[in-house]
C-alpha cells in the first residue's frame, strides 16, 4: 500500500467523458485503488472550452473536498485536461484544494500543427466543430465548444494562456511527455504522428514533448519495446500492457501511474 497523504483526482482530455462503464483512464484507477489510493474524477465536458471546464472543475473539486472531508488533492491531468486544471487552480480558487498537479502529455506551449490547420477558412472549421458539438451533447456534454477547445492549442493562445495563468506557489507542478519510437508505434495515430512530426518534431501522435514540458519536467516516457508510448497509450486506451519484455522503459502504463503516486507520497503529498 502506498501511504499517499492526499487522494488522486484524475482529469481527462478531449473526445470522451468520465464513465464508470468505459473509463477514460482504462485500468489505471483500479490499479491505483489496489495500492490503497482513493481516486476521484474531474467530470468535465469532453469538448468544453478551457474556461468553462475550469469553472466546473474548480467547483467540483471544492464540493468533493467538502463532502468527503478532504483537505487537498493530487491532481493528475491528461492532455487538454491539464490546461483545464491549471486554469481552475490559477483563476478559479482551486489552488487551496490542490497539493500537486501532474501533467501527462499536456500541450502547455501549443502546437504549430494546430496553427497550420487553424489557417483554414473559419467557416469550414466552425462548421465541422458544430457537427462535433452535436455528438458531444449526445454523450453528455453540457456546453461543448470544440472550436474554442481546439483554438486553445495554437501557439498564440498557449502563450497568452501561460502569461495569464502563472503557477500557484503553493502547488507542486510536474510533467511527463510521451513519444513514438517509429511511425508504426500506434497505427491509430500513424497519420497524425507524421503530420505533427512535420510541424512540431518528435511527438506521441498528437503532442510534442517540447510542448509538454511544464514545472518539473520528468522526461519523455517510452516503452521497453520498439513501439514507444503514444498519446492513446498514456491513458491505457487498449486496456493491456505493451509487452512482457523486461528492460528500460515502460511495459504497462499502469506501472507509470503507480510510480507517480509513490514518488508523490515520498515527497509528502
Amino acid at each position: 500500500m502506498i501511504p499517499l497523504k492526499y487522494p488522486v483526482l484524475l482529469v481527462h482530455g478531449m473526445t470522451y467523458r468520465d464513465d464508470k462503464r468505459i473509463c477514460y483512464f482504462g485500468r489505471i484507477p483500479k490499479r491505483l485503488e489496489a495500492e490503497g489510493i482513493r481516486v476521484f474524477f474531474g467530470g468535465t465536458d469532453s469538448n468544453g472550452s478551457v474556461d468553462d471546464n475550469a469553472v466546473f472543475l474548480a467547483d467540483r473539486i471544492s464540493r468533493i473536498a467538502e463532502e468527503n472531508n478532504i483537505e487537498k488533492f493530487n491532481v493528475i491531468a491528461f492532455s487538454k485536461g491539464g490546461l483545464d486544471a491549471r486554469k481552475a487552480i490559477s483563476g478559479h480558487g482551486a489552488a487551496k484544494y490542490v497539493a500537486s498537479l501532474t501533467a501527462m502529455a499536456v500541450p502547455h506551449k501549443g502546437s504549430e500543427t494546430v496553427d497550420f490547420f487553424m489557417k483554414m477558412p473559419k467557416w469550414m472549421m466552425k462548421a465541422g466543430c458544430a457537427v462535433a458539438d452535436l455528438w458531444f451533447r449526445i454523450i453528455g456534454d453540457k456546453h461543448p465548444k470544440t472550436y474554442e477547445a481546439i483554438r486553445a492549442f495554437t501557439t498564440e493562445q498557449a502563450n497568452k494562456f501561460n502569461d495569464e495563468n502563472p503557477d500557484d506557489p503553493g502547488v507542486y507542478y510536474q510533467s511527463y511527455a510521451f513519444s513514438f519510437k517509429t511511425p508504426f508505434s500506434d497505427m491509430m495515430l500513424f497519420l497524425p504522428h507524421l503530420v505533427v512530426k512535420h510541424f512540431d518534431g518528435e511527438n506521441d501522435g498528437l503532442v510534442a514533448p517540447r510542448s509538454a514540458e511544464w514545472g518539473r519536467f520528468r522526461g519523455i516516457v517510452t516503452g521497453n519495446s520498439n513501439r514507444g508510448v503514444s498519446h492513446c497509450d498514456a491513458v491505457d486506451l487498449r486496456r493491456r500492457h505493451f509487452t512482457k519484455k523486461e528492460g528500460p522503459g515502460v511495459s504497462d502504463i499502469t506501472d507509470l501511474y503507480v510510480d507517480v503516486v509513490r514518488e508523490l507520497a515520498e515527497a509528502g503529498y
